[in-house]
């Protein structure tokens, strides 16, 4: 099991129509989830979505009370080709996972999904690992939203905005036939709030009815001729379906006056840095009020043209607020501009940085600079010319003070001894090539064991280090691979491949009997039982199935 337990919480699921929710981000999506009829949930741990996932397997008395089926799947792949369920029926399905790494092992069953288009509506709850408390490569779910045309939904950092964006997200994908992903940052997830609940509603068509009455129609299989024609779909139907929905239903906001010399465009998700950078410019008070324009991005995929460029109507220079790269959404709104012809001054990356994330010191910088360039006569004099005494105090630079504190393995950890045992080995035969793996273990490559020099993904430490099997080879490459990322990805991608082409290198896997990085969670291989789920099922038995000879 996992190790939080939500049974408490989870009774705040029951909640009916007009009383108050007060809780955690989390715990607020799941209950729009059911409030929205959803007929059934899949999805894989990971931060900061792993919650969810602890949720979901803690009211599952709820969840069948209302016939809705959950599965922990075997991986993100797994949980986005759930969604077919979608594609015939109407049936609201949703799937959850870490993002972007999630949506990296999701992106073919993704592609299907988006190709042939669905009739329930498809939702999938990305969380967005991205900023100083990432665990994972710095990209962003935005480029895999455009990649296969998922409409891509950024609510405001509060729970009634994020609520309503699970309801906006399923409606959004039934009129325009289009999974949506609904993007959750860090802070989104475990923010905490309150709204007035609704009744959660039953599915109309539950999976067991779907397969009492089965359904096909090959023009939604991705092959030749459908696929060709899928892909006018998207641009003839799918997408003015969109638009006109994002834009009737006013899914993105606009804050302050109608008037200004200038404004300020934001992903949804900014918002609450946005305000309060503007509170300390002396701009906006605790409320939200502000006095400079705001045009919030609640969706910020599709883009509504006219939205925008009625914003920008009579305004000298607008900033666009885009957290991270690629600058997708500038780009874009460029391109209206220019398209129009109109004499709005866009930027953007000029006053914040490109990469990295936005802070609320960078974003009190980068707006006071571009209001400071732009619109100085908004700023209270104390902003425009601050009173200093003297030159100040610097402070101490903080490395050559506080000692530097790598993460590593939490005291008594199981796979300590696994890495000072390699150590020893070290010593003793010189130093090997060494492939790490997503998971706990990867702290190995910090001090004090530091041994690997590469991860390439969940499962895929033995198949990194596969291109050097070579006969010629003096010495074996060692690689790691954690049990969680073998029942992943490993079996096939790195324990299939070394046998089928005879790999002679070592191959290290570390069996904790369960997911221990995201947070505990159970697995093929644990030892624990577990009601719903099928454990107790040794890797040993696996890779002798794989025909692993060599096993010790």
């Amino acid at each position: 099991m996992a190790e939080r337990s939500f049974a408490k919480e989870v009774e705040k699921l029951r909640l009916g129509a007009g009383e108050e929710f007060a809780g955690e981000g989390i715990l607020a999506i799941t209950k729009a989830l059911l409030q929205c009829g959803v007929g059934y949930v899949g999805g894989y741990q990971g931060a900061p979505i792993s919650h969810l996932m602890d949720v979901l397997a803690d009211a599952q008395d709820i969840l069948g009370e209302l016939g809705v089926h959950f599965e922990a799947s075997a991986s993100e792949a797994t949980a986005t080709a759930m969604l077919a369920a979608s594609v015939h029926y109407p049936i609201r399905g949703a799937a959850t996972f870490k993002s972007t790494v999630g949506t990296n092992v999701a992106s073919d069953a993704l592609a299907n999904l988006a190709s042939g288009g669905v009739t329930g509506g498809a939702l999938i709850i990305v969380g967005e690992d991205y900023g100083e408390g990432s665990s994972i490569m710095q990209e962003r779910s935005h480029a895999f939203a455009m990649k296969s045309q998922v409409w891509l939904l950024d609510p405001r950092p509060n729970l009634p905005s994020i609520v309503k964006a699970v309801e906006d997200g399923f409606e959004l994908s039934e009129i325009s036939n289009t999974p949506v992903m609904l993007q959750v940052r860090i802070r989104c997830c475990h923010v905490h709030g309150h709204f007035i609940a609704k009744d959660n509603k039953r599915p109309p068509m539950t999976v067991a009815d779907a397969l009492d009455a089965p359904r096909r129609d090959t023009g939604r299989i991705v092959l030749p001729p459908a696929s060709f024609l899928h892909e006018k779909e998207k641009v003839q139907k799918r997408w003015p379906a969109a638009v006109d929905f994002i834009a009737k239903n006013k899914i993105n906001e606009f804050f302050g006056s109608d008037h200004g010399s200038v404004g300020i465009v934001l992903q949804g998700g900014m918002y609450n840095s946005v305000i309060r950078a503007l509170q300390r410019l002396g701009l906006a008070d605790i409320y939200g009020d502000t006095d400079v324009p705001l045009y919030v991005l609640n969706a910020v995929y599709p883009l509504i043209d006219d939205e925008f460029l009625s914003f920008c109507e009579g305004k000298q220079a607008v900033l666009v607020v885009e957290e991270g790269q690629p600058n997708y959404i500038e780009q874009a709104f460029a391109s209206m501009l220019h398209k129009a012809g109109r004499g709005t001054r866009l930027v953007g990356k000029e006053y914040l940085p490109m990469a990295g994330e936005y802070t609320g010191q960078v974003m009190l910088d980068g707006i006071g600079a571009f209001l400071r360039a732009d619109a100085p006569h908004l700023l209270p004099g104390e902003v425009r010319a601050p009173n200093k005494v003297g030159d100040g105090v610097d402070a101490a630079d903080l490395i050559n003070v506080v000692p530097g504190r790598p993460p590593g393995f939490c005291i008594g950890c199981p796979e300590r001894p696994i890495f000072a045992a390699t150590k020893l080995v070290e010593q003793e035969l010189g130093k090997h090539h060494i492939a790490s793996d997503i998971g706990c273990h990867l702290f190995s490559i910090m001090p004090p064991f530091e041994l690997g020099a590469t991860t390439m993904g969940y499962g895929l430490g033995p198949a990194s280090a596969s291109a050097f099997n070579s006969p010629d080879a003096k010495r074996r490459s060692i690689s790691f691979v954690g049990d969680g990322g073998f029942w992943h990805n490993g079996l096939t991608s790195s324990i299939g491949n070394a046998v089928f082409n005879k790999n002679d290198g070592v191959i290290v896997i570390v069996d904790n009997f369960y997911s221990a990085a995201t947070g505990g969670q159970d697995i093929l291989s644990s030892r624990a039982g577990n009601k719903t789920k099928s454990t107790k099922h040794p890797i040993t038995e696996a890779v002798k199935g794989m025909g692993v000879k060599w096993l010790r």
